[in-house]
């Protein structure tokens, strides 16, 4: 049975830019993500439940009051979901896509992005797996508030963050565009509101905190969504590609999908967070396509116990354990593991060469790595320092297009 350590180590190989197969969680057995729309059938993945909580201390003294255009109360102070409602629900829209045969078809939700009629949403709620890798919807139907229906024509679809964009002709009737916020801002414990149309019941609230933030969840790839937002504001099949929303009414995040037990609402919810939303958007309205740069790495976090017991001169880090063949990674000179060990209840592959700092920054926290190669561009250049054999090593990586699918060894 793999620890929680393990996970943790697996969905910081798939972020950096490899994709491998997420190991089942065991004790209270396997969960299951649900991709929230309300497709024929749902679209799950195995993943291992986590989860953040924190107390308010006694006798504190009480926040400054939040700035809002809205008058805020429920559930905390400086918080209305009223306020929010009236004010963002106007721009929460229904789609409704047709993939004809088995497929049938699949309805979620989005929001207006633009006056000039551009509609974000989940790419899932769109687009389908086939034989063909994915394919968009053969018609795509958006309904509006005011109870128009208009035609979509997608733009373009990410499925490495899960995003679409979607493009109507508003026909002589004024859209209500919503405003996308910070999400980096964000705090656990922090009010949201979700807004969609769960089982078809369009344009409909719900209210819950920001549990927890920087989640890695799956994407329609084998690539992870890094930097995902997780909330028990209730999320069921409909609300996929709705509105995440934070005090002031402004968009954090896209509701993607919740990871749960029993396929019910009993789980934690995720959200694409704005920061990927604006990168997808940018690159689809250029080109109608989003690319991502890759090191083609998969490796493992180092902390201070395990860099004792592998004798490595540095307590923080990421062990390579794979190179991909080939790669921008392989090209550089890079070497990963030619060993595994078992230490406090996991298991290590060892061996490798271990990056230390990626761009003049060290590699403490685990998504460090992941977090520098999403800011670059593919044929960029990436400079590292490496330890290898306890030596100091600077390797310069070229990075690469990330492919679709990346073959196991």
């Amino acid at each position: 049975m793999k620890t929680r350590r393990v996970a943790n180590a697996l969905l910081l190989a798939l972020a950096t830019a490899l994709a491998l197969t997420l190991l089942a969680g065991c004790g209270s057995g396997t969960s299951t993500v649900i991709f929230k729309n309300n497709a024929d059938e749902s679209t799950t993945t195995g993943a291992e439940p986590e989860g953040e909580g924190s107390a308010a201390e006694e006798g504190a003294e009480a926040p400054p009051p939040v700035p809002s255009e809205l008058a805020i109360e429920t559930g905390s102070p400086g918080f209305d979901a009223a306020a929010i409602y009236r004010e963002v629900a106007p721009g929460v829209v229904t789609i409704r896509s047709v993939f004809g045969g088995a497929a049938g078809g699949a309805e979620g939700s989005g929001f207006v992005l633009s006056t000039n009629g551009e509609i974000v949403t989940n790419a899932h709620v769109v687009t389908e797996e086939s034989n063909e890798g994915r394919t968009p919807a053969k018609e795509v139907f958006v309904e509006f508030s005011n109870r128009n229906v208009l035609e979509a024509k997608i733009v373009g679809f990410d499925p490495f963050a899960d995003v679409a964009l979607l493009k109507v002709e508003p026909e002589g009737f004024p859209l209500h565009p919503l405003e996308l916020g910070d999400d980096s801002a964000l705090e656990v414990g922090e009010p949201v509101a979700a807004i969609g149309s769960p089982f078809g019941e369009q344009r409909s609230l719900s209210v819950g905190v920001v549990s927890a933030t920087d989640r890695a969840v799956k994407s329609l790839t084998q690539f992870m969504i890094e930097g995902a937002i997780q909330t028990d504001a209730s999320i069921n099949p409909g609300n996929s590609g709705g509105p995440l929303l934070e005090g002031r009414g402004k968009v954090v995040g896209i509701n993607q999908q919740i990871e749960t037990n029993s396929g019910a609402n009993d789980g934690v919810g995720f959200a694409v967070p704005t920061t990927a939303i604006e990168r997808s958007v940018r690159q689809l309205r250029e080109n109608g396509v989003a690319e991502y740069a890759y090191i083609g790495v998969s490796s493992q976090a180092l902390y201070p116990q395990l860099a004792r017991e592998l004798g490595i001169d540095s307590n923080f880090g990421a062990l390579i354990a794979r190179v991909v063949p080939g790669g921008p990674a392989a090209k550089a000179g890079l070497r990963g593991a030619t060993g595994t060990i078992e230490f406090q209840a996991a298991e290590y592959e060892t061996g490798g060469d271990v990056i230390v700092e990626v761009e003049g920054h060290k590699v403490v926290q685990p998504d460090a790595l992941i977090r520098v190669v999403g800011e670059k561009q593919p044929g960029e250049q990436l400079e590292m320092t490496i330890l290898r054999d306890n030596k100091r090593k600077t390797v310069n990586v070229t990075l690469g297009k990330r492919p679709d699918q990346v073959e196991p060894e």
